[in-house]
């Protein structure tokens, strides 16, 4: 029998939010059509929802971590005005060029480095055998790579210019499908390799 619960670890920007460069208030946060539906047929399925993205506004100095907190409680708030939510969100606000001094370092919590997934692992019992990262960016792909878990690559967002990438760069994309409910579904249809049979 599997110990610990299934995962998808979810991109923010450009896969459940439209990407619109550094989203730094609360207003101008908008959900991708569909996307609450979909978080929402994990939650049935019992698939942990979990956001893990990077948001080096706060390292460039376009937003605090207290706007970074509102942005994501407006996401949130979105996604659960849909019936959906989040089970975890981890962010990482650091990058190595900065303007912020102590956000400005290439910390182990910056995609595509593992640190919010091994962090996510601890808080919520996660498998990662039986859990997936979906994203729009390469850096998404080489995250999950990493991790050893399948890289679902969305082509809203950035995901058409970063498959083509993460082809030249020989990094496996378990499958690239148009958006997070088509994600969704093939994590579901997956299953049946992560479940034991009754």
């Amino acid at each position: 029998m599997a110990s610990g619960r299934a995962a998808a670890f979810l991109d923010r920007d450009g896969t459940i939010t439209s990407e619109r460069g550094y989203v730094t208030r609360a207003e101008d946060l908008v959900l991708i059509d569909g996307a609450a539906g979909a978080i929402r047929e994990l939650n049935e399925a019992g698939v942990l929802a979990v956001i893990v993205s990077n948001q080096s506004g706060v390292a460039r100095g376009l937003m605090s971590e207290e706007d970074m907190a509102a942005v994501h409680a407006a996401t949130e708030s979105l996604l659960s005005s849909e019936g959906a939510r989040l089970s975890g969100a981890y962010y990482c606000p650091n990058h190595p060029d900065g303007t912020i001094k102590q956000y400005t370092r290439d910390a182990s919590c910056r995609k595509p480095a593992t640190g919010m997934l091994e962090l996510a692992v601890s808080d919520l019992d996660i498998d990662l055998a039986r859990s997936t990262m979906v994203g729009d960016q390469i850096t998404d792909v080489e995250f999950a790579n990493r991790a050893g878990i399948p890289a679902v690559l969305v082509m809203t967002g950035k995901g058409a210019a970063h498959l083509e990438l993460a082809r030249e760069r020989g990094l496996s994309v378990a499958a690239d499908v148009a958006d997070l409910g088509a994600a969704v579904r093939w994590i579901l249809d997956a299953r049946q390799a992560w479940e034991p049979e009754d």
